[in-house]
């Protein structure tokens, strides 16, 4: 049996781990920003009470971006007064 085959329907690659043939995915490279510690408190928040919005930024490579995001919004608007 060959290791890694190429399925020419959906364009995926397939391992072979034992008696089965395993999708080869990778996540979205995502440029890495600082985010602090207001940053990781957000991650965290995100993590235990936004569970649907924290997968689907982290699998669409979006996380970081978002988080630095918002980090920036709260820096602007604390200082905007």
């Amino acid at each position: 049996m060959e290791k890694v085959i190429y399925d020419e329907k959906n364009g995926l690659w397939y391992e072979l781990q034992g008696d089965y043939y395993i999708p080869c995915l990778k996540l979205p490279e995502e440029e890495q920003q600082p985010i602090g510690l207001w940053g990781q408190r957000h991650l965290r928040h995100l993590k235990q009470s936004h569970k649907v919005l924290y997968y689907n930024l982290l699998t669409s490579g979006k996380l970081n971006s978002h988080i630095a995001e918002m980090i920036n919004r709260r820096t602007i608007c604390s200082f905007s007064w």
